[in-house]
């Protein structure tokens, strides 16, 4: 393991993911827990984690992004997820074009520029329909675990369409096609296609500039993969551990402080 120089964090509302970088911006350690309350505690936690498994005692420097991002007060500096997912994305993939970001509050998509830049974004932060929260919050009802209903909504024959435009008016639907006797795979399958139009919509408002890439959490599910590409009519490309590019990109801004 190269020396490593510095850290990002990601306080996201269902994880906190933690990135540590060489003096190249490469990645060096990594580690993920679920979102505690108690942000500062859990930070010192992950800082703890770094030093034992590192075996680092020198101090870097911290940024911090995500959902949480104003409650680390370990942070140097703490910057938006839409600069950090960003800037992870593209030192990673070396090229600009279309970013979606489906987390579990909000979801964006970022038109990312030739040299890195932002140059365009959309965000859904008011409405849990075009998240990962629309699936979490309907997983329990339907009886499968999240890290099943990719693969059980991509086997489904059938497919439900989800009218509701809330989620708390999509459990009501669902409630209700359970009574009528159709099945959870239909119903899982047209629950993903619900969030995926409302996605790709986003993506459409501000204009795709090929590729299109994604990270996130939420991606980590197939179902969402294969269809953002049929709605969209685009492949999309994934980053090394999707889940992680926040924290990278906010790794790569800590670098920055640490080399000058």
């Amino acid at each position: 393991m190269d020396k490593i120089v510095a850290l990002g964090i990601d306080v996201g509302s269902t994880t906190v993911k933690m990135v540590g970088v060489n003096a190249s911006g490469d990645f060096e350690w990594n580690y993920l827990e679920g979102s505690d309350p108690r942000v500062e505690d859990q930070v010192d936690s992950f800082l703890q984690r770094f030093r034992t498994e590192t075996g680092m005692t020198d101090s870097v420097p911290l940024v911090a992004t995500g959902y949480g991002r104003k409650l680390v007060g370990q942070a140097e500096k703490i910057v938006t997820e839409i600069t950090c997912h960003a800037k992870g994305v593209f030192k990673q993939l070396g090229h600009g074009g279309t970013l979606i970001d489906i987390g579990g509050q909000d979801s964006k998509v970022i038109i990312i520029g030739e040299e890195g830049q932002v140059v365009d974004f959309a965000m859904n932060d008011k409405c849990a329909a075009g998240t990962g929260r629309f699936l979490e919050n309907t997983a329990g009802r339907l009886r499968v675990p999240l890290d099943q209903m990719g693969e059980v909504a991509i086997a489904a024959r059938d497919e439900v369409a989800i009218s509701s435009t809330c989620t708390v008016f999509a459990e009501s639907e669902i409630i209700s096609l359970i009574a009528h006797g159709v099945k959870v795979e239909p119903i899982l399958k047209g629950l993903h296609r619900s969030l995926i139009i409302r996605v790709v919509a986003m993506v459409r408002s501000i204009g795709l500039i090929p590729p299109l890439m994604l990270s996130g959490g939420v991606v980590k599910n197939p179902a969402i993969r294969k269809m953002i590409e049929e709605e969209s009519g685009e492949p999309v490309i994934l980053p090394e551990q999707p889940q992680l590019m926040g924290a990278y990109g906010a790794a790569l801004i800590a670098q920055k402080i640490a080399v000058g």
